[in-house]
């Protein structure tokens, strides 16, 4: 049950890959919390109702719903065009995702660790690579914090690719930079939204000291 909830994580990856919609990637970003919260849920041994709380918290509550909805709040805004706006073409995209795949497949397979759960390390780690991926490869800024989002959902995976105890700092601390990291970044669009008209990453090049 957790293989096949994780495969359909990955596969949310390869759609995010091919979406040209900003919508698109906030829902499915809303789609990998609740995933997460499953997965967490089956893959924990052990679980108090304290630890139980915080995670149905930093998921469900978090990533599921308030992150989604504050996205659509900067959007409505600042008065953001719906299209994603890629470097490259949806079909180049698929590919670079294909190749993340791949290599992580591999770079798994060079590790002889009992108690890595190598399913967890191939997702997380290419969640980790398609974050950055997607960072570098969209125009607008807003699209670069839905790029940390997928790489904080990554550094959760991988937190349970090392075994079942997920120790409750370590959750809170992710949840805590979750939290500071989007309402900055947050702030720092609707700045960047009251100086342009439309909030792409080639408009800072105009900016320059006073």
């Amino acid at each position: 049950m957790i293989d096949v909830l994780l495969i359909t994580f990955l596969i949310t990856l390869f759609y995010m890959a091919i979406a040209n919609r900003l919508m698109t990637y906030i829902k499915v970003l809303a789609i990998q919390g609740i995933l997460l919260f499953v997965v967490a849920f089956l893959q924990l041994e052990e679980i108090n109702p304290l630890n139980l709380g915080l995670i149905l918290l930093e998921t469900i509550v978090v990533k599921a719903i308030v992150v989604p909805v504050f996205l659509v709040y900067i959007l409505r805004k600042n008065n953001i065009t719906r299209e994603a706006e890629p470097f490259l073409s949806n079909f180049f995209s698929l590919i670079i995702t294909t190749l993340i795949v791949v290599l992580t497949i591999l770079l798994s397979n060079t590790i002889e660790n009992t108690q890595l759960d190598k399913i967890f390390f191939i997702v997380a780690m290419s969640t980790l690579f398609f974050g950055l991926y997607l960072i570098a490869t969209r125009r607008k800024i807003i699209t670069h914090v839905m790029g940390y989002l997928v790489i904080e959902n990554g550094i959760f995976v991988l937190s349970l690719a090392v075994g079942n105890e997920m120790p409750m700092l370590v959750n809170l601390g992710i949840m805590l930079d979750i939290f500071a990291s989007v309402l900055i970044l947050g702030i720092f669009l609707n700045k960047i939204g009251d100086v342009f008209k439309d909030v792409d990453v080639q408009q800072l090049n105009s900016l320059k000291d006073v």
